[in-house]
């Protein structure tokens, strides 16, 4: 296994927080604009706790002992990375209208938690840029990521100066901007061909030899686990296979979890790695028939019991989406704030049901533009939007203004029950029901070319 981690092994020097600290951590925040009336930490893929918002669309919470580490709170449907350790003292303030770039912290702990997001908007800043970068050849590719990288690390070193971070919080906010540009290097190499880079330019993949690859501390932080899966695809590829074509096979998803089982020794990373390949394999619904095959590998693998409850459960879900079952009942909330089942709700006609979000609202705006779209040109059916969170007065004010039907709107009551029950992973899903809620599609894409083809065979 490769040891090393370039980011620079000068942990064992750094100071650590003072004795007099207290080993408590409290945790409190704002929503502006919220999208739910809950916020949830979660630690290890691991729901801690749920938080609902007062009246001012604040929570708190105070812990007597928390274990160190990262961690994700998710008001639904945004998400992000946080370190807490003992002794932090947490506050933070965020918009929905633009949840990412308005999110800052304050309070003790505070500086690290930023220096990530400053790190996470700085990346996603670089997408556009590094997207068109991809043409160049590998030698002057490479020269692009390690300017930016050695940029990052400059105002690391200036950061760490300024700040007594742990040993721990060190590793994680290094990881933070050196795996996002492992993984470009890596993204690269598949698009490329390994063989050809290797010829072009023979030092290309130096930097795996300064990456961990069973790194403890890291083992659910997002960064790190993106540039491992993309490591591992490198690495399952058969000689002058092509990663596009390779990438939608069951075959070499399970070489994926061998090189788990055989390179990964840590556990909470091997099996976190190999539940994201389950992921990805079952949520490849063309592969259905295959599931079970590579659900054999998976359970050799993982040694987690809560990821195989998991995995089965989606693969139960996968069955009950196939085309001839009936539409899974959920409970959905009209525009009128009013409970009612799917069955009643979208019984009755040929229906295309699709999916939206409140934070997304150009989103919804294109959406209605396609439905109008699919209205003139496949007028049997009706076309009902389900939005992602429970409704509010906004929501129909808006919809008043775009003079939207709303007989023809529903939102989710549970997110979680609904989306677990429906398979819904993007938001632009579409769904084909026939008058009797029967399944016609349960796995389209809303703007897909196809789609259309779906609704015309389909067709009342």
């Amino acid at each position: 296994m490769k040891k090393g981690f370039y980011i620079g092994l000068l942990f064992c020097i750094c100071s650590c927080t003072s004795d007099s600290t207290p080993d408590g951590v409290f945790l409190g925040g704002q929503i502006i604009n919220p999208s739910s009336e809950k916020v949830s930490l979660y630690k290890n893929n691991k729901l801690l706790d749920t938080l609902v918002l007062d009246e001012k669309n604040r929570f708190s919470i105070s812990y007597d002992s928390l274990q160190y580490g990262i961690y994700k709170f998710e008001h639904f449907p945004e998400s992000q990375n946080l370190i807490l350790e003992k002794g932090d003292s947490l506050w933070f303030r965020t918009n929905t209208t633009d949840f990412d770039s308005s999110l800052v912290f304050s309070g003790r702990g505070s500086a690290k938690n930023n220096f990530l997001m400053e790190i996470y908007l700085s990346l996603q800043r670089e997408t556009s840029f590094l997207s068109s970068q991809y043409a160049q050849n590998s030698f002057k590719f490479g020269k692009v990521i390690d300017s930016l990288l050695e940029e990052k690390k400059k105002n690391w070193i200036r950061f760490d100066s300024l700040n007594q971070l742990t040993p721990r919080a060190k590793i994680i906010s290094q990881a933070a901007y050196v795996y996002p540009y492992a993984n470009r290097k890596e993204r690269y190499a598949l698009i490329r061909g390994e063989e050809q880079i290797k010829k072009q330019d023979s030092t290309y993949f130096n930097f795996r030899k300064y990456l961990n690859y069973g790194e403890r501390d890291l083992a659910f932080f997002d960064p790190y686990i993106t540039y491992m899966l993309n490591f591992l695809s490198q690495e399952a590829l058969l000689a002058g296979e092509s990663f596009f074509q390779a990438k939608n096979s069951t075959d070499f998803n399970i070489r994926r979890l061998t090189i788990i089982d055989k390179l990964i020794a840590t556990e909470d990373l091997r099996n976190n790695l190999a539940r994201s390949v389950a992921y990805e394999e079952l949520i490849n619904f063309k592969n259905f028939k295959e599931h079970d095959r590579f659900l054999k590998y998976f359970i050799s693998v993982n040694t987690s019991p809560e990821y195989v409850l998991e995995i089965m459960s989606l693969q139960a879900s996968l069955q009950k989406m196939q085309v001839n079952k009936t539409l899974p009942e959920i409970t959905l909330e009209d525009t009128n704030f009013q409970k009612t089942s799917s069955l009643s709700a979208l019984k009755g006609s040929s229906t295309v049901i699709y999916f939206w979000s409140q934070t997304q609202m150009n989103h919804y705006k294109k959406t209605q533009d396609r439905v109008k779209q699919y209205e003139k040109e496949f007028p049997g059916y009706r076309y009902v939007g389900i939005c992602i969170q429970p409704y509010n007065k906004l929501v129909q004010d808006y919809q008043k203004v775009m003079e939207i039907d709303p007989s023809n709107q529903y939102a989710f009551v549970d997110f979680e029950d609904a989306s677990n029950k429906w398979v819904l992973t993007l938001l632009n899903k579409g769904i084909v029901i026939d008058e009797n809620g029967t399944i016609l599609e349960g796995f389209g894409n809303f703007y897909a070319p196809n789609f259309k083809e779906i609704l015309e065979k389909n067709s009342p």
